[in-house]
């Protein structure tokens, strides 16, 4: 018996050239601009045209072009091709006012920040310095009734205490007046930051309240203490208002 040969496998058809023909014949321009060509085949057709720029008026793309548009313009579909009117946010001018004034905005947000931490810091300075200041022995006593302003801070000092020598000055503040028997007592040194806070000061049987400091434990300067009297409740009142100065010692 004779032995049969293999049949060998039929080679593989020759892939066609994208020409002129192949593109008329397979719709090409047709598939290309209804999106329906595989993504291999619009970068080869892509391609055919960049690299044969003659082949555009060949096989008159850009007159399909321009029947597809105006059949879009009959149809009231916009032209593709014109640039959508800009939204006034999206104009370059309006941008730029937009990302000044959000400059502007943040440098003034880091000014004010710079000025809060300075005036934070200078507060803690100023309480670490009473907390630190060295008291000097009073080396004399004295008494000092004050009729304080009942409708707020006043503009100056009234008294003065201090000097070289230091002195151990009671302060009597006359509240007489009030109903409240119960005072919330606050020292600020002026422009500069609260130096003390005395709650629950109870009126003596004069009326008065009292106060005694040596004038070594606070720097120079002018200071105002408010008097809120306490209801009940324990709810501050506004009341009464005095202020004196400091004068500088040895």
């Amino acid at each position: 018996m004779n032995a049969v040969a293999p049949i060998a496998p039929a080679a593989p058809a020759a892939r066609e050239q994208m020409d002129r023909d192949f593109i008329e014949k397979n719709q090409i321009v047709e598939r290309y601009l209804l999106g329906k060509l595989p993504p291999k085949g619009v970068a080869d057709f892509e391609r055919v045209v960049r690299e044969n720029p003659a082949l555009v008026d060949e096989i008159g793309l850009a007159e399909r072009v321009n029947r597809a548009i105006k059949l879009m313009e009959a149809g009231g579909q916009p032209n593709v091709f014109e640039e959508k009117p800009r939204q006034p946010w999206e104009r370059p001018g309006v941008v730029a006012g937009l990302a000044g004034l959000a400059l502007v905005t943040l440098i003034g947000a880091g000014v004010l920040f710079s000025k809060l931490s300075d005036a934070n810091a200078n507060v803690e300075r100023l309480q670490k310095a009473v907390v630190e200041r060295a008291i000097d022995p009073a080396t004399s006593r004295r008494s000092i009734t004050i009729e304080p302003n009942r409708s707020g801070p006043p503009k100056k000092a009234m008294f003065g205490i201090g000097g070289k020598a230091a002195e151990l000055v009671e302060m009597k503040t006359d509240l007489s007046w009030s109903d409240a028997r119960t005072f919330r007592v606050s020292i600020e040194r002026a422009d500069q930051g609260r130096v003390a806070v005395l709650h629950t000061v109870q009126k003596d049987s004069n009326g008065q309240v009292r106060i005694s400091v040596n004038s070594s434990a606070l720097g120079p300067g002018t200071y105002d203490v408010s008097f809120e009297g306490l209801n009940w409740r324990g709810e501050p009142n506004p009341t009464a208002w005095m202020a004196f100065d400091v004068a500088p010692g040895r």
